[in-house]
């Protein structure tokens, strides 16, 4: 990957870093069968959850959106059948869970948790609601910008992606630590979806275009830390 592509486990400017980030040399431990093999993440074993802003059956609150994109390597060839795990913030800003205490209402149709698989050409696509702002008390007056986070599995427990995707024109984005720890500016662009009007659905959802690359100078950023 391009030096700078990705993030370094210690960033000072993202505070939770300085308490999980390693400390000590890394151990290099061997894989076996179980970590390189398994387990199997087959549709028929994880059911797709493709429309998270009707979870409940009734329609979540919030600017309905369309997020639509192809997984590929660095010699732009589809990675088919890779299970892809969703999970965001309601368009509050709040997460439906018990550790988030944020003050902004939850919404009783809106879980904010979804799961989705790749074609044999790659391609992936979900339906939810654009998530909101939130405080996070990473420094004073800290906001995280509008994004959703995912989960990319590949055939074993060792291989597995997890990033964020945010949203074009946000100011946050210069804010955000999280973002900006990502150090070559070309990458972090990488992080931001792409308003697409083909994907939208007239009178119904905003379009958006998100790709991940999984190696090479072009790989879409992770989390490390």
């Amino acid at each position: 990957m391009t030096a700078g592509s990705q993030p370094p486990n210690d960033t000072p400017e993202y505070g939770s870093t300085r308490l999980r980030h390693p400390t000590r040399p890394l151990l290099r431990i061997p894989q076996g069968v179980t970590e390189t093999t398994s387990p199997i993440f087959a549709e028929s074993r994880f059911p797709p959850i493709a429309d998270l802003s009707m979870a409940t059956g009734k329609p979540a609150l919030g600017e309905r959106i369309i997020v639509r994109g192809r997984v590929i390597d660095e010699d732009e060839r589809p990675v088919p059948n890779t299970m892809i795990e969703i999970w965001q913030a309601n368009a509050a800003g709040r997460y439906d869970h018990p550790g988030d205490q944020h003050d902004a209402p939850l919404d009783p149709n809106f879980h904010g948790e979804g799961r989705v698989f790749t074609d044999t050409d790659g391609w992936y696509q979900f339906v939810s609601v654009k998530p909101g702002s939130y405080p996070w008390g990473n420094h004073y007056n800290a906001w995280r910008p509008n994004h959703i986070h995912y989960s990319l599995f590949g055939t074993g427990f060792g291989q597995r992606l997890i990033t964020q995707m945010y949203f074009p024109g946000d100011p946050l984005l210069a804010l955000d630590p999280i973002y900006l720890s990502v150090p070559d500016p070309a990458a972090r662009e990488r992080l931001i979806a792409r308003f697409d009007l083909d994907i939208t659905a007239p009178a119904r959802a905003l379009g958006y275009r998100f790709d991940f690359v999984l190696r090479g100078r072009n790989a879409t950023p992770i989390e490390q830390a």
